[in-house]
């Protein structure tokens, strides 16, 4: 009966559910793997016990060693992983349009280093333990979009048509005065250095469910407006004068993603520290799969961002276990290369 239901499809949304369903299983497939894997070899039957006991058939009996691996440590580790991994997708995918700069993103413009140094600025004055969570969020969250601000502003006094290079130079040292600042607050805070640089440096390790539930209604509240305004987003990407004829009010509808944007990465780097190149190749893998229409880019950047991070997280605790390699330097590694592949490919077409 399904596939009888499935040929009286149109052929284009046909094709669109299968890709939805192959986009599905991926993640799935990434999951179970991410699960299974790491310093603590967990097979897919004692997987499938676990997961039984806990959500299918609750057994009062006390979990063991593997059981609390899996759901205290590695599940919740996961979702914080493809959920960042969306957050920051997402942002870079959004700034690269409104701003028409393919090297646009968080990493790049100076914004994650503007938000790591918020985190580090509200670890060192010592926040209170009971808000200390929440005046993390926050203060990466103001830092962030602060630092936006302040990027596009002095760019834009440097040059009014914000031209590319000007943008991304203007992030480029930015960043690097937040990063001297960065390590000021390392010299003066010895006692805080584990926590500053991890920061710096990216680490998804002791993430827990609260974590979870916090990115989750970021990403699902803050996303979800991105996900709403992906028309204007296509006509963004096409010029403000084209955005403008079809009656969009360009500068509050930017300042609100803007915005929108700014939230996301905060909150990704509030937990999980600075993670760079993943807002930044994954709208361009998804673009050369989907093209640039925004209604299937971003679903495509969603799922590409998440499960990019989720694999990478796997990396970073299996590639020289027991040791756990900060997951910024493998975004770091992999980013660039990906990159200079994707920029020597567009290369090549244009000569051809």
């Amino acid at each position: 009966m399904v596939k009888s239901k499935l040929k009286r499809l149109p052929h284009v949304q046909k094709g669109e559910i299968l890709k939805i369903v192959a986009m599905l299983g991926i993640t799935l497939l990434c999951l179970i793997l991410s699960l299974m894997i790491g310093s603590v070899k967990i097979s897919f039957d004692d997987l499938l016990h676990v997961l039984q006991n806990q959500f299918i058939e609750p057994s009062p009996i006390l979990p063991d060693q593997k059981a609390t691996i899996l759901l205290a440590v590695r599940l919740p580790r996961l979702i914080c992983a493809f959920l960042i991994g969306i957050a920051l997708s997402i942002s870079g995918m959004t700034m690269q349009s409104l701003l028409m700069n393919p090297l646009a993103d968080g990493s790049t413009l100076g914004v994650s280093a503007g938000a790591s140094l918020g985190a580090g600025i509200a670890i060192v004055i010592g926040i209170p333990s009971f808000f200390q969570r929440q005046g993390v969020f926050f203060m990466a969250v103001i830092f962030a979009f602060g630092s936006l601000v302040l990027i596009l502003s002095f760019s834009y006094y440097l040059d009014r048509q914000l031209k590319n290079i000007t943008v991304i130079l203007t992030g480029i040292v930015f960043t690097m005065l937040v990063s001297s600042l960065m390590n000021i607050l390392i010299i003066v805070s010895r006692e805080k250095l584990p926590s500053l640089v991890f920061w710096t440096m990216g680490s998804l390790a002791g993430t827990r469910y609260s974590d979870v539930w916090i990115l989750l209604g970021t990403v699902v509240l803050v996303g979800g407006y991105i996900v709403t305004k992906w028309q204007e987003l296509n006509a963004f990407s096409m010029g403000d004068n084209i955005a403008r004829n079809i009656g969009i009010n360009t500068v509050s509808l930017r300042l609100k993603l803007f915005i929108a944007t700014s939230i996301l990465i905060g909150i990704a780097v509030s937990i999980g520290g600075a993670i760079p190149f993943v807002g930044l190749i994954t709208p361009h893998i998804s673009r050369l799969i989907v093209g640039s229409n925004h209604r299937r880019l971003l679903p495509w950047t969603i799922f590409i961002g998440g499960n990019f991070l989720l694999l990478t997280d796997l990396l970073a605790r299996t590639i020289a276990s027991p040791l756990e390699i900060p997951i910024g330097a493998i975004t770091s590694l992999l980013g660039s290369c990906i990159f200079i592949l994707i920029f020597a490919r567009g290369k090549g077409r244009a000569r051809s």
